[in-house]
């Protein structure tokens, strides 16, 4: 199928299915898209005997839609964002977006899922964590309609937490609880240590639900014992708990396991858009319709049937929804050159004239910086990566060319170039 054609046709039935803040109020197909899990239900022992939905329909006010996100990392990637947009569909149903940093949280890091402890940050790693979710997260939240949007940092009631309040919040859960949780219970099993302060990380997210006084908590499938315990402690202070909804964990490009910067399975939002277009136009087929669901809001009957063009449609999409049209063109026809014609710009790492040598220098070898100087003063500032990845140490140091072949070196968001041989 002609790609143009096929745009043409795609948007045609976006348009005659859009949806008005009315008509969302009264059709809850944006709220179970893509959902794995809404508790609880009126028929669970747990509930008030009232849905989500009738929560939606009868509110008089706006309700408060928590998503807590702790920057224990730099970079976010495609499965981290899956969250931020079910809150942007709140934020168009006429809702109000409370997105908490955990600056205090992100010191602990959220047990779940490890098998070991995880190492605290410090507040400036934190800092400088925080402000880059923000920068990437913008292009998919309203920032701008007022009243549509809180960002919190829960450091502003956890920090201020006394001893009384502390053992308050230790009293509402018992060891055997707290040990059901399946990454406790796992480490517990396998005489793997566990810190009596990771015992406080779900209670201090679930105080977040009080603080904020939440309606209706987002998070991933592995979130749902935290979510219960800001419901339990909503329940405790004296407030109407939070319904809870579970979103799935995105396979990664991989189409094995979850998406995850370590298993080298991710796209970041941070990445070129060319970066992006070629690792998503190899996504599995089996992968492609959870992709179109969690990742776009495009009507799923209207895509192309052929899983070519459905790859293909998919990468532009995304490219797309992060960089702008002209972007996804660009990057669709670097891919269709075969990565030549508009493609990233290319380095050869043979003119660096000896190693070992600094990254600080290769940033002014390249024409990214102006000088070794100004790439130190570029690295401190936060804006530097490699492959999406940002650099803090301005003494980086490689030891031989083959370090660096293939890398993409990116200077603030529009300057770019991938070193070759």
């Amino acid at each position: 199928m002609d790609f143009t054609n096929l745009i043409s046709k795609v948007q045609s039935v976006v348009n005659s299915e859009s949806y008005s803040m009315a008509s969302m109020a009264q059709n809850f197909s944006w709220l179970h898209r893509g959902v794995a899990e809404i508790f609880p239900q009126p028929h669970d022992a747990d509930s008030e005997t009232e849905s989500l939905e009738k929560r939606l329909l009868n509110a008089d006010r706006p309700l408060r839609i928590k998503l807590g996100i702790d920057p224990t990392g730099a970079d976010i990637h495609l499965g981290h964002s899956i969250p931020v947009r079910k809150l942007r569909a709140f934020q168009d149903a006429g809702h109000t977006a409370v997105l908490i940093i955990g600056d205090f949280t992100a010191r602990i890091g959220d047990p779940t899922g490890k098998s070991d402890v995880r190492r605290q940050l410090t507040e400036t790693e934190v800092k400088q964590n925080a402000q880059t979710y923000l920068d990437q997260v913008r292009p998919i939240l309203d920032f701008d309609t007022p009243g549509r949007l809180e960002v919190r940092y829960n450091s502003e009631w956890l920090s201020r937490l006394d001893l009384g309040k502390i053992l308050e919040l230790l009293s509402t859960m018992t060891v055997g609880q707290m040990l059901a949780k399946e990454g406790f219970a796992e480490r517990y099993k396998k005489e793997n240590p566990i810190f009596l302060h990771e015992f406080l990380y779900p209670l201090m997210q679930g105080f977040d639900s009080v603080a904020v006084e939440s309606d209706v908590e987002l998070g991933g499938t592995d979130q749902k014992f935290n979510i219960a315990v800001g419901r339990d402690l909503q329940r405790h202070f004296g407030l109407k708990p939070q319904f809870g909804l579970l979103l799935p964990i995105l396979i990664g490009t991989d189409g094995v396991q979850k998406m995850s910067k370590s298993l080298g399975n991710y796209v970041g939002l941070s990445e070129h858009p060319s970066q992006k277009y070629q690792k998503l136009q190899a996504v599995p087929d089996n992968l492609l319709s959870q992709y179109f669901e969690l990742l776009t809001d495009l009507p799923l009957h209207s895509l192309p049937e052929n899983p070519r063009d459905r790859q293909e449609f998919l990468a532009w999409e995304i490219v797309r929804q992060y960089h702008g049209e002209q972007a996804a063109n660009e990057a669709r026809e670097a891919a269709k050159s075969g990565g030549k014609e508009g493609a990233l710009p290319e380095y050869s790492v043979a003119a660096i004239p000896q190693f070992p040598a600094k990254l600080a220098y290769i940033l002014g070898a390249t024409g990214l910086c102006k000088s070794t100087a100004e790439g130190k003063r570029k690295i401190q500032e936060g804006g530097v990566r490699i492959d999406g990845d940002k650099i803090n140490d301005v003494d980086l140091i490689f030891s031989q060319p083959d370090d660096l072949y293939g890398k993409v070196l990116q200077v603030g968001k529009k300057n770019f170039v991938r070193l070759v041989k």
